[in-house]
């Protein structure tokens, strides 16, 4: 009879280890690593094509742009880059689920062509509030990201009961890839609290993460800390992230202290946006630093185009087609890059 009891014990526990509705415990050290070593050094952008001004427009069925995608990451490529952090929406979802989905699948068919792998971000506190399908505004001259747009934005705000869709969303786009060797994480949410929203970002944050180990993908989970005031939002961030992602556009001193201090907590890193010229964090500093430590270098912007991220955050130039030092981005939209001299920086660090 002991015996017994002591096999449904173990039956209990076992069961309850494998139930789909409860969530997985945050990965252990060992755990991450071992899944970093798999994948070498990544290296790559943020990635849009330079044909859409946001996420809708790049994921919309009107919209979507694959030939302009395969020439784009083929520049990319040709680098010897490997890897590429691309922005999703859940109303490009909401509005066309299974196009959506067979559109991310035919994406990753064409980066994975070219030697690319994908993170997928979810959410993003970002630029503009508000949002809607179909047509989206054109660029605004000289504006740095003039249509890009948070997602949910004010909107969970305002109808809280959205909170219900965007579970089934995530919950959606997760089972639907959660083995899909072509993916390396998932970023669950950008910048949380930006824009003003401070730990208001904080429910949706603890629920993404909540959603996300029920699914428990095969890939990690993580969101990456980008502000030092943020301290609720960055303890809860790297408490519970698999691998450590974090932004930083500072020049290569700073820049050293982020990594030291992020280090400490023993996890794989990956930064996932650098490279602001004006802000002396370029190529030439900071990739070499991000290939020493093993870091993960994922830089914004690839093309330039109607996301106009070659103009600074908040230095509009209405009147100029192209400043003399772009902010962002490696290639024109003809394939001609800014700088020669960066191209041989990373041709030389990517062999």
């Amino acid at each position: 009879m002991k015996r017994l009891i002591y096999l449904f014990l173990v039956i209990g526990v076992f069961s309850s280890c494998n139930d789909p509705s409860v969530p997985r415990e945050v990965w252990s050290k060992e755990q991450a690593h071992a899944w970093y070593r798999q994948w070498g050094w990544l290296r790559g952008c943020d990635f849009q094509p330079s044909t859409a001004i946001n996420q809708l427009e790049m994921w919309q069925a009107e919209t979507f742009d694959p030939a302009t995608i395969d020439r784009e990451l083929g520049w990319a490529a040709g680098i010897g880059l490997n890897c590429m952090r691309v922005y999703l929406h859940h109303l490009a979802w909401e509005t066309d689920k299974e196009g959506f989905k067979q559109r991310i699948g035919q994406y990753m068919d064409i980066a994975t062509k070219h030697g690319i792998s994908t993170i997928f971000v979810f959410f993003d506190d970002c630029w503009n509030p508000t949002y809607q399908a179909g047509k989206q505004p054109e660029p605004k001259p000289g504006v740095h990201n003039s249509g890009w747009v948070r997602d949910p934005g004010d909107l969970l705000f305002e109808q809280p009961e959205l909170v219900t869709l965007l579970e089934t969303y995530v919950k959606d786009i997760l089972t639907a890839f959660k083995d899909d060797k072509r993916i390396v994480l998932w970023d669950l949410y950008n910048e949380p609290g930006n824009s003003g929203y401070g730990d208001k970002s904080m429910p949706l944050l603890q629920n993404v993460f909540t959603w996300g180990r029920t699914v428990n993908p095969s890939q990690p989970l993580s969101v990456g800390v980008w502000s030092k005031q943020l301290v609720n939002l960055n303890r809860f961030q790297l408490e519970n992230s698999d691998v450590i992602t974090y932004h930083d556009y500072s020049a290569v001193e700073t820049h050293r202290q982020t990594i030291d201090s992020l280090k400490r907590l023993g996890r794989p890193m990956i930064c996932t946006e650098y490279m602001a010229r004006r802000n002396n964090s370029t190529f030439q500093d900071i990739m070499p630093m991000l290939k020493h430590e093993n870091i993960g270098a994922i830089n914004w912007g690839l093309v330039s185009g109607k996301t106009n991220t070659i103009f600074a955050w908040d230095t509009p130039l209405p009147d100029v087609a192209e400043p003399p030092l772009w902010f962002h981005d490696i290639f024109r939209s003809d394939g001609t890059p800014f700088s020669q001299e960066e191209i041989d920086t990373i041709r030389q660090l990517c062999r």
